[in-house]
């Protein structure tokens, strides 16, 4: 986030785009829901009726995947109305003509037309926004898991940025993202173009300087992203996969894919807390310990690095990631030696190598923790980014232009699919938990009232979800929470692995997956347990988790 948390009381204006906050992240969208009882205002664009689209000022229910085709006309509109913060623009920006030749382009008439918005409420939202002295924009993965993600993402920074709420208090562009640590991950270069601190794996100065580090030789190739890994390894280019914390065979698009890449390996390491569908699959299994089990930092959403502290102690074999980490690196190159005892030995690498944490302590992070950028030991940490100036000098527009998503319903597939995540569940690990999932125990797939009534099913019926790349079964909710034509389910219950149907498409630049806009055919479904394929699977998972919390296995 450019932005803190605890600005979100201070802004004027909340533009709150593909994210479902009091779901997905409720500390956050609850901080919103005081903002707008105090007289925040707020915009919500989601196809999906969700808890704050029913407080916003202005709801624009877009079609799935149209998102840059509204933000254009946003801008168009605030063009037209010489809204545009011409004196930021002139001292902070560059390529606004760039900007201003495309957007004009997006009629109101036809954007009514490409989102199913009406085009009253987007010239409301767009006047709105931009007369607000204090705006955020908040986004997550409604915007990003799309093969337009990147475009997503770039032309919301061309709206904060024409707006001149980039840089200010309360302002700003804000991804919350997906997981508690996800920040620190990225900061610390758990990418495969990046090393700590983003310095480029290309750099020849940069790699010189983790070289000098670590005391051996980095290579100067980028390393294969999340998609591109699955498909070398089914084409046997890949022979052999490390995997922590993450269960890939349930969270991953098209998830028959990814186990036909994982069961093509030679090798696969998986380091995680529970016997997850991916580690089954694993030659190797590292135990690996919980939030509550280890020392550390985590670095959350608003660049707030925290301490964490060890509550209890692991069970059985289970240790620390980088302790692990460590026995096996000392095995496969004995001459690399990473000399830490304890987790703050890691932090002060990390301090080493990452100038933006180099003003950090333990100490100083004690209590409430620092936000990056923190340089010197007597810098406060900063509240907000791009104050005066941005990283690169000047803000850059980019001329985006709407394309359609890649697979887009037909004759076979005549509806659409879009997953996310729920209230009571997160991810797939929790799951594990008896009293969690005792609240949810079973997906509902949200369905329109108009397709229910065509296909004959009410609440709690079954259902077969079919797309191109495979088949589940699952449990509905009649509700208008989602559009005629479209189906929203979650990816936590391995039950219904709604993976399995997901698109195949992903984002050519960051490689995300596209989650949210899946071509798919709809059928009604009876329960009976002499049937096979898809049915059989869902009672029997059904059956066998249900066992599981009984006999009290696997339960946190």
């Amino acid at each position: 986030m450019t932005n803190s948390i605890e600005e979100i009381l201070g802004a004027e204006l909340l533009f709150v785009i593909g994210s479902n906050a009091t779901v997905a992240h409720p500390i956050i969208g609850n901080k919103m829901k005081q903002a707008v009882k105090k007289g925040t205002k707020l915009i919500v664009v989601d196809p999906r009726r969700t808890d704050l689209a029913e407080e916003a000022d202005i709801w624009l229910r877009l079609n799935p995947g149209t998102d840059v085709f509204l933000l254009n006309a946003m801008m168009k509109v605030i063009i037209e109305e010489g809204l545009e913060a011409k004196d930021y623009i002139e001292s902070r920006v560059e390529n606004f003509e760039g900007l201003k030749k495309t957007v004009m382009k997006y009629d109101l008439d036809e954007a009514e037309k490409v989102t199913g918005v009406n085009k009253e409420l987007i010239r409301q939202a767009a006047l709105l926004y931009a007369k607000t002295k204090k705006a955020g924009i908040f986004y997550t993965l409604g915007i990003t898991e799309h093969t337009h993600g990147t475009e997503n993402v770039m032309s919301l920074a061309n709206l904060g940025m024409l707006t001149g709420h980039v840089g200010i208090e309360s302002g700003g562009i804000n991804p919350i993202r997906g997981q508690n640590n996800v920040q620190g991950a990225c900061d610390l270069g758990a990418l495969p173009n990046t090393y700590p601190a983003y310095a480029k794996v290309t750099d020849p100065k940069a790699r010189e300087f983790f070289e000098s580090v670590w005391k051996t030789p980095l290579s100067p190739n980028l390393g294969y992203q999340i998609p591109e890994m699955f498909n070398q390894a089914v084409k046997g280019n890949l022979k052999a996969m490390y995997i922590m914390g993450e269960d890939p065979v349930l969270s991953d698009p098209d998830a028959n894919h990814v186990k036909r890449a994982l069961n093509n390996l030679d090798l696969l390491v998986v380091q995680d807390i529970f016997m997850s569908d991916t580690a089954k699959l694993a030659d190797v299994v590292f135990p690996a310990t919980c939030y509550a089990e280890k020392d550390g930092t985590f670095t959350n959403t608003e660049r707030r690095v925290q301490r964490v502290r060890k509550a209890v102690a692991p069970p059985g074999q289970a240790r620390n990631d980088w302790s692990i980490l460590c026995d096996v690196s000392k095995i496969i190159n004995p001459n690399v030696f990473f000399g830490y005892e304890t987790s703050e030995d890691v932090f002060e690498e990390m301090r080493v190598t990452m100038p933006s944490y180099r003003g950090m302590t333990y100490e100083r992070i004690d209590k409430v923790g620092l936000q990056w950028p923190c340089p010197t030991t007597s810098h406060p940490g900063t509240k907000y980014l791009h104050k005066g100036i941005f990283a690169r000098g000047q803000g850059q527009m980019m001329e985006i232009e709407y394309r359609p998503s890649e697979e887009l319903p037909d004759d076979d597939y005549p509806m659409i699919l879009s997953t996310g995540r729920m209230l009571y569940h997160y991810n797939i690990t929790t799951r594990y938990s008896k009293d969690l999932d005792g609240v949810s125990p079973y997906e509902l797939a949200e369905i329109n009232p108009v397709d229910a009534e065509r296909l004959g099913v009410k609440d709690l019926d079954t259902i077969r979800v079919t797309s191109r790349r495979g088949s589940v079964v699952t449990r509905v909710v009649v509700t208008d929470k989602v559009l005629p034509n479209m189906i929203f389910m979650t990816f936590h219950y391995r039950e219904s692995p709604i993976n399995e149907v997901t698109s195949n498409h992903y984002d050519p630049i960051t490689g995300t997956g596209e989650y949210k806009v899946c071509a798919i055919h709809v059928e009604k479904v009876d329960l009976h347990p002499d049937h096979e394929d898809t049915i059989q699977r869902f009672v029997n998972m059904a059956t066998l988790i249900s066992d599981e919390h009984k006999k009290d296995k696997k339960v946190i």
